[in-house]
């Protein structure tokens, strides 16, 4: 299921860059600013230090790339599942960078069961692709660099609206539980809900 989750993430990653070539960069806050947003979106499961950020159980290094680092966590075997399913494990391991932002299993299991167990189909790879590269962002974004209001482009090619408010971030209406979870070819926010594209 880990396997399969990166690989969806990886797709994801690669498709976001091969569709957004010509997005604009994002202005980037304060430091300040940055650490305060970051310390106020996480939550109690996550623990932040020099070294890396624990999500699900594992530390996510900067020495380790998104799959490498999502593939430890025990909240995101779903995710992982799904990206190995599409096939987009070797992209999101790929140079990049790319902002992905993660759901949880939990997210995944507000999804109906039917919706998803369907979209893991090998028959159904393409739609499962869109989804998963709907999460994905070219370029390194961090909590710091999200703006209210914003309109981030995805790698599937339709956009995520970003709002900010009281310290906490929302991408495409699923709330940042845990940001700026840096890895070697980018950064990972976890998010509560997974995102669907038009």
């Amino acid at each position: 299921m880990k396997k399969q989750f990166l690989s969806l993430m990886v797709a994801a990653a690669f498709a976001a860059t091969m569709t957004a070539c010509n997005s604009t960069k994002t202005e980037s806050a304060s430091q300040d600013s940055a650490m305060m947003d970051s310390t106020a979106m996480m939550d109690s499961a996550s623990t932040m230090t020099s070294e890396g950020v624990e999500v699900g159980g594992a530390m996510m290094v900067p020495s380790k790339n998104i799959v490498e680092n999502a593939v430890g966590s025990s909240d995101h075997t779903t995710l992982v599942a799904a990206v190995q399913a599409a096939g987009l494990a070797e992209t999101l391991s790929g140079t990049g960078p790319f902002t992905v932002f993660a759901p949880t299993n939990a997210a995944f299991a507000k999804v109906p069961k039917a919706t998803l167990d369907n979209l893991m189909k090998p028959e159904m790879k393409a739609d499962l692709t869109k989804v998963l590269t709907y999460h994905v962002v070219p370029g390194a974004l961090m909590a710091a660099d999200l703006k209210d209001g914003q309109e981030l482009t995805t790698v599937q090619g339709q956009k995520l609206k970003v709002t900010v408010k009281d310290g906490k971030v929302w991408v495409g209406g699923a709330t940042v539980t845990i940001p700026d979870v840096v890895s070697s070819n980018g950064v990972t926010h976890v998010i509560d809900g997974v995102l669907m594209p038009n």
